[in-house]
């Protein structure tokens, strides 16, 4: 009995070796030159570099980021508790939004599109953000939407030149630099200020 087993299992092996040797690939006529290379079941996979971005926070902290999510800080300087020590934004830019846009539009004219790409050409920070504001007439939910949109109108012209615009925002009215009694003071009021950071 235990004959019989040993037999069929030695009989399956070597079934199963003929049926290998009949897959491989065909032996090069002169075998003692060319060695026998399978390329049975092989694949190439290349391998990718990864190159880190970077980006400015509104906070002005710069980080590096791999395409595989991992991130940190550009600063090497921290405080004692850990935190980086970050570059700080200054207002570089104040634009009247009444220069540039027409009455409750967020449509920038082909002069004031060409003013501000000008700015950002000459000014020579890492990042920016842009944030926008009005007056106080029309409703809060309004002026936040039409302030933000202006924002985002003045960040798109800086992206094309090659800005590197971190934030976008819109204020609306919450954030006034004179009152909103006098048309003089709401025309200081309807603006959009680009803070750089250096």
């Amino acid at each position: 009995m235990a004959y019989r087993i040993t037999k069929a299992i030695g009989a399956m092996a070597l079934a199963a070796l003929a049926g290998l040797s009949a897959a491989a690939p065909a032996v090069a006529e002169d075998a003692e030159k060319t060695p026998f290379i399978s390329t049975q079941n092989t694949r190439t996979i290349k391998g990718e570099q990864y190159i880190p971005g970077i980006w400015v926070d509104p906070d002005g902290c710069e980080h590096w980021v791999m395409d595989d999510g991992v991130e940190g800080y550009m600063s090497p300087h921290v405080t004692r508790k850990g935190i980086p020590v970050c570059r700080r934004a200054n207002t570089c830019g104040v634009m009247n939004t009444d220069q540039f846009f027409a009455t409750d539009s967020y449509r920038i004219s082909k002069h004031g599109q060409a003013r501000i790409a000008e700015f950002f050409r000459s000014a020579s920070a890492v990042g920016y953000v842009i944030a926008g504001h009005t007056d106080s007439r029309a409703s809060d939910e309004y002026n936040i939407k039409l302030s933000y949109n202006r924002a985002l109108a003045v960040a798109k012209v800086a992206r094309s030149v090659g800005a590197n615009i971190t934030d976008v925002r819109g204020y609306g009215e919450r954030m006034p630099v004179a009152s909103n009694k006098t048309a003089q003071g709401m025309a200081k009021n309807r603006r959009v200020e680009i803070l750089c950071f250096r």
